[in-house]
């Protein structure tokens, strides 16, 4: 199983942090750096918040190795047709590395204080659709290609220059409802990427896919299957234990965020909640760390996970 990072740009993210960050995954030997796309929190106060774009630019030309992407760019801040232009511009610029996370937005405060339409829920996940078929079109298409939905419409459009990549950059579909996320992903992802649930209830997912798959005529293996969760990883028992305590104020222990789907624990710990996904399907987990500043942390997280029994093969 693959092992990666993911952060909250919303939570402080500046060029300084950003660039320690993506400078130790790619040295640390995480296989991806992961980061959210949001203007702000759900909640004040608000904290410095890099575009993605931009920070995934400057990641593409500055790292060699690790896969990165959004966790997920939601539809509602951008045209489909602007993003599926920055996509393969970014993905060319690394050499084929993005990943392109994909969502249909769901955080009120943000939308309303920056002029975005959320929408109400069916209109949303309808507008969701229409985009990622047009951002499909774009990619996939060597030939100009029309469009006619309720929100989106292209006539005799091509993206160039054409993606460099053989298949375009892989779509990534982030979410764990079955009534609108999963048929989507069945349809037009090339990743499904599950969020904070656990071991068991991610094996019952993964199997009604592979149904939904099948429906759509397409093979199992087309859809690759991740899952983007929280950590809290300390040294020891007792750093552990002050983590899990600052995290919930003092409302959970660390058995209480298991069962929310957190990997929690020091080294042998962690390494056993990622061997119990792996054997459920798993082949990529996005660690979601917290604290932008602490560099010492993800690199003892590294040294447990990776020095330890767990490789991080491509």
């Amino acid at each position: 199983m693959q092992i990666s990072l993911m952060i909250e740009g919303q939570n402080g993210l500046n060029w300084p942090r950003w660039q320690r960050i993506v400078t130790a995954a790619e040295e640390l030997g995480f296989y991806g750096l992961y980061r959210s796309d949001h203007y702000t929190n759900a909640e004040p106060p608000d904290l410095d918040s890099l575009e993605l774009w931009i920070s995934l630019t400057w990641l593409a030309s500055h790292t060699r190795r690790i896969k990165f992407g959004p966790l997920v760019s939601p539809v509602s801040f951008r045209h489909p047709t602007m993003t599926a232009r920055m996509a393969s511009a970014v993905d060319d610029l690394s050499g084929g590395r993005l990943v392109l996370g994909l969502g249909a937005g769901w955080q009120e405060r943000e939308h309303h204080n920056y002029g975005w339409e959320l929408l109400g829920i069916d209109d949303r996940f309808a507008r969701f659709a229409e985009g990622l078929e047009v951002i499909s079109l774009l990619l996939y298409s060597d030939i100009p290609v029309d469009y006619s939905g309720r929100f989106y419409h292209l006539d005799n459009a091509i993206l160039l220059p054409r993606p460099q990549r053989r298949g375009r950059p892989p779509i990534l579909i982030g979410g764990d409802g079955e009534k609108r996320t999963l048929p989507l992903v069945a349809r037009l992802a090339d990743e499904w990427n599950a969020v904070y649930i656990t071991a068991d209830e991610f094996a019952r997912l993964n199997a009604r896919l592979d149904e939904l798959l099948e429906v759509e005529g397409r093979e199992k293996g087309e859809v690759r299957r991740s899952l983007m969760t929280g950590c809290v990883f300390g040294r020891d028992q007792a750093e552990v234990n002050r983590k899990v305590a600052e995290r919930t104020k003092n409302k959970r222990d660390a058995a209480q965020l298991r069962s929310h789907g957190v990997i929690v624990g020091a080294g042998a710990d962690i390494r056993e909640q990622l061997a119990e996904l792996a054997e459920v399907g798993v082949e990529q987990v996005m660690l979601q760390w917290l604290d932008l500043d602490d560099l010492a942390g993800i690199e003892a997280l590294a040294e447990q996970i990776f020095r330890r029994g767990i490789t991080n093969a491509p």
